[in-house]
């Protein structure tokens, strides 16, 4: 059984999503066997949906892979949209550049190698919407400057943030996750409900997806 969503209700989500194309399929099937860490299909879905009510035009993700969750991003942008993907990988980013290729979003997508806290630093804002899905230890040190590249209203968007239910003490009697990874994400979620430009919810979607949307003013 799932730890967050029973098992037979996460199938009767996945029957729903068909909003799915062959590039997206292909690489999910090669990820069977790889076992890289992609969101899965009903993330991906949550991600376009809130892009498009964003209306979003300008994108920022942390954490590309092989680019799997940014065709979904990028798929919810205008023909004038970029979504910048930053990856530390040179070879994931390259077969991430492939895919956007394949999928026919080459045109709306930057990808960035190297490390996420400088990377960040270099960006130039205002962003409509930030998606975070890199190490879980920089989740927390990368808040701040993440938010400040968010434009007013935009929506900062963190995956994994329950960690099958690691995060929750006791929940868990057979904890397979990093210790440090899950202290980081307990703290990031205590930080990001708190903060004070950010009005915060979490879906226990999957392994638990955070939404923020930044305050105006």
């Amino acid at each position: 059984m799932g730890l967050i969503v029973p098992d037979a209700v996460e199938r009767y989500l996945a029957g729903l999503n068909r909003g799915s194309d062959p590039v997206l399929d292909d690489i999910a099937r090669a990820n069977d066997t790889r076992g890289l860490p992609l969101v899965d299909a009903e993330v991906g879905a949550l991600l376009r949906v809130l892009a498009t009510a964003a209306g979003a035009t300008r994108i920022l993700e942390i954490g590309t892979a092989v680019g799997y969750s940014g065709i979904w991003l990028a798929a919810a942008l205008p023909a004038d949209g970029m979504l910048f993907t930053i990856e530390l990988d040179a070879d994931r980013a390259r077969e991430a550049r492939e895919n956007f290729t394949r999928a026919g979003l080459a045109d709306r997508v930057s990808v960035i190698v190297g490390d996420a806290q400088r990377m960040v630093a270099k960006v130039s804002g205002p962003f409509d919407l930030i998606f975070q899905d890199g190490a879980k230890t920089l989740y927390t040190p990368l808040l701040d400057r993440l938010v400040a590249l968010l434009r007013p209203g935009g929506l900062l968007v963190t995956d994994n943030v329950l960690w099958d239910g690691n995060v929750v003490p006791g929940f868990t009697t057979n904890a397979k996750k990093n210790e440090e990874d899950t202290r980081a994400i307990a703290e990031y979620n205590e930080r990001v409900a708190s903060h004070a430009q950010l009005t915060t919810a979490i879906v226990p979607l999957r392994d638990g997806v955070s939404i923020s949307v930044k305050k105006s003013g």
